[in-house]
């Protein structure tokens, strides 16, 4: 098993990788808008997206996969008016992925997250 951080505080604080492979898989944690480098997070839940897909394309290729192998996506998101502004992010980013997906509306951990994405990838 490996697994793999960003160096997010919220790792250290809270207990988990950012992701863990165990055979042909790779469970991505719950990524969100943050850019992970500063810890500095937009306001734009489009801009928070496209931060969440590309921290999770840097961890997948460290754990020796690629976007083409998600076959899993959960999104969260605070509000519907939030789901319908990131939906032509996640068309761009997964229209030939097309993994099984899931979009939950509920709250999350700090109020200027807007945005959380979850996936599950797999080669085999």
């Amino acid at each position: 098993m490996k697994r793999i951080s960003t160096g997010s505080p919220f790792e250290k604080t809270m207990g988990y990788s950012r992701a863990v492979v165990k055979g042909g898989w790779c469970f991505v944690s719950g990524v969100t808008g943050y850019d992970y480098a500063t810890m500095a997070i937009p306001e734009d839940p489009v801009a928070q997206a496209r931060n969440c897909f590309a921290t999770i394309g840097k961890v997948l290729v460290e754990a020796g996969f690629a976007m083409g192998d998600i076959v899993r996506v959960q999104y969260t998101v605070t509000d519907r008016d939030i789901a319908n502004a990131i939906v032509p992010v996640l068309g761009e980013t997964l229209d030939e992925i097309r993994p099984a997906a899931t979009m939950v509306i509920a709250g999350l951990f700090t109020p200027e997250m807007k945005v959380e994405i979850e996936v599950t990838a797999f080669k085999g």
